[in-house]
């Protein structure tokens, strides 16, 4: 009895021993983790830098009044910049116009996207040429495609001329001063803009579906339209989201083709004015409201957080199922 204790002693000694063996990996997990942090810092500094420094000095000077452009004096005055931007007439102008366009583009430049790629898709001749030109409006910088179709859509340009001929107006249109149309000249050009790239995403989606599910389809009598609404469409679930996620924050970032058509102002009556055009504005335009300008760029940013956590959980949803 006393010797089977004596065992059970020693054997609990040496179990609990640290061992050599367990000192030089642990000192090896070290030395890998210092590597790694090593490796990270340059990459770290710059997030911090470029990243998260500029979003947590934005939101400082969201509850301030300050002139950064003269002798810099910050004054406090709490939440009046968020609540200024509540009575706002033109903050809501731009929240609205933002809200339609998102509403109008990303449904339309999604289906585009999913019925070109699924033609692309298909086994059509020529389809790497067709890819490549179906791409070269992603390519072109926004500042000329903006140029190019303020010339298609002036008083004088092709679009006029096209319908005048064809006897659907009367007179040429002047769709970029026009209030009823000049945001949906820009809605135009940002789906034609936009369609190719969410179109290459969805094409390196289709080729991870099974091509036996179409062999399937196809011997159980399933015609084309069948199969994109059976097949196609549940199986690129999470790419739809992604893309329709893309773009509904890409259209809360629109600036430039709205700032390039209406001069900066957002005009005519505040046709084109976007939340990202009146935060410009209010930033660099106008003297003393950098803050105010801040507080705007905080309810962008929360608008798109939000956003952003809705289509994560219908996501996680849908992927249940």
């Amino acid at each position: 009895m006393g010797t089977q204790l004596e065992i059970n002693r020693r054997t609990d000694a040496v179990a609990q021993a640290p061992s050599p063996k367990n000192g030089k990996g642990s000192e090896r997990n070290r030395r890998e983790a210092l590597q790694g942090v090593t490796f990270m810092l340059p990459t770290l500094i710059l997030l911090f830098t470029f990243t998260l420094l500029p979003i947590f000095y934005s939101l400082f000077l969201s509850f301030t009044r300050v002139n950064l452009f003269g002798g810099i004096d910050f004054q406090w005055v709490g939440f009046t910049n968020y609540v200024n931007a509540w009575n706002d007439d033109r903050v809501w102008a731009a929240l609205n116009n933002t809200f339609r366009y998102a509403l109008f583009v990303v449904p339309i430049q999604t289906a585009v996207a999913l019925l070109m790629a699924a033609v692309l898709n298909s086994g059509i001749r020529f389809q790497n040429t067709f890819r490549t030109i179906y791409f070269l409006p992603t390519l072109t910088s926004s500042s000329a495609l903006t140029m190019i179709f303020m010339f298609l859509f002036s008083l004088n340009g092709p679009i006029n001329n096209l319908l005048v001929n064809f006897g659907l107006l009367e007179a040429p249109v002047n769709f970029i001063n026009e209030t009823d149309f000049a945001l949906a000249t820009i809605m135009v050009m940002n789906i034609w803009s936009t369609v190719p790239f969410f179109m290459t995403i969805y094409l390196a989606g289709l080729q991870d579906i099974p091509h036996s599910l179409y062999e399937a389809a196809s011997l159980d009598g399933a015609n084309a339209w069948q199969k994109l609404m059976k097949i196609t469409v549940p199986n690129l679930t999470p790419v739809t989201n992604y893309v329709l996620l893309m773009g509904i924050i890409g259209c809360f970032q629109l600036f430039d083709q709205a700032y390039i058509i209406s001069g900066g102002t957002g005009g005519p009556n505040n046709a084109t004015l976007t939340f990202s055009l009146i935060i410009y504005q209010y930033a660099f335009q106008t003297i003393g409201t950098m803050g105010y300008a801040s507080a705007l760029a905080i309810i962008l940013t929360l608008i798109i957080f939000t956003v952003s956590m809705i289509a994560r959980r219908l996501n996680k949803e849908e992927s249940n199922y």
